[in-house]
């Protein structure tokens, strides 16, 4: 679905039952919309805000409240982050503002918004939205979902369980931090043909591969529209490759299912 921006009149509707607000924080835009929670997708064209230069915590909640507050939303809310969560605090913050390190942000959101609020890791989002509803589903084995975009995000799943937090995009890479060789925006940042970023992303791929061996990579983020540019140059990687079917939807999608099942869990 296209994204919009700007203001717009907020929508009155209430929570329709089987709808969870998602979110996602990204390094240029924050996206949501309510996601239609038995079919695994947007129930109504997504909503997007630029992020804040620069992206401080809040900045941030700012356009998070904005997004909510262009549905009207009243019910729970889950939002994504692109760095470590536990227990709803924020522990890095690679591509924002290092003010977020240790901050309480599902407090935070939750004091701003007024709603029942759950913070997850961004590629975790994405990864538990794909093996719902996406390339991941009905896989049991090892399964890696690397989202390329400012950086790398990854979500490990193994059995069908989430590893949270695993920020393989930090894994060093011939002596670089791996995100800043093989992440889509070093393929913008550097000029480099496609040939020239696969033959990185391979490398990338292979040592992951190496460290986990995974049965199945799924490719996320905005460049999984075009994967038939790179994929099939990547040679050197035994594992399944394919590109995620939810595309850059995944976050919102999965954000809002893990919001609804931690509303779920807590009765």
């Amino acid at each position: 679905m296209v994204a919009t921006s700007g203001a717009q009149t907020p929508q009155t509707t209430a929570e329709p039952a089987g709808r969870v607000l998602g979110v996602d924080i990204g390094g240029s835009g924050i996206k949501g919309a309510p996601v239609d929670l038995e079919r695994g997708d947007l129930a109504e064209e997504r909503h997007k805000v630029l992020t804040p230069q620069p992206a401080t915590p809040e900045a941030v909640v700012e356009c998070v409240a904005e997004v909510a507050g262009h549905f009207g939303w009243t019910g729970p809310v889950g939002v994504t982050f692109p760095g470590v969560v536990t227990g709803g605090i924020t522990r890095t913050a690679a591509n924002v503002d290092p003010g977020w390190i240790g901050r309480d942000t599902r407090s935070l959101l939750a004091d701003r918004l007024g709603l029942p609020v759950t913070v997850l890791n961004d590629a975790d989002a994405a990864g538990v939205a794909e093996m719902a509803f996406g390339a991941g589903r009905g896989r049991n084995g090892t399964v890696i979902m690397l989202t390329l975009g400012t950086g790398i995000g990854s979500a490990v799943f193994t059995g069908g369980q989430l590893v949270p937090n695993t920020e393989l995009g930090h894994l060093e890479l011939d002596g670089h931090d791996a995100e800043t060789r093989a992440a889509s925006r070093a393929k913008e940042d550097e000029d480099l043909s496609w040939a020239d970023w696969a033959r990185r992303l391979e490398r990338y791929l292979s040592h992951v591969e190496m460290l986990f061996s995974p049965d199945l990579f799924i490719i996320g983020g905005g460049v999984s529209r075009k994967a038939e540019k790179y994929l099939p140059l990547i040679k050197g990687v035994r594992a399944e490759m394919v590109p995620a079917e939810l595309r850059n939807n995944a976050g919102i999608v999965g954000a809002a299912m893990t919001a609804a099942r931690n509303r779920t869990e807590r009765g």
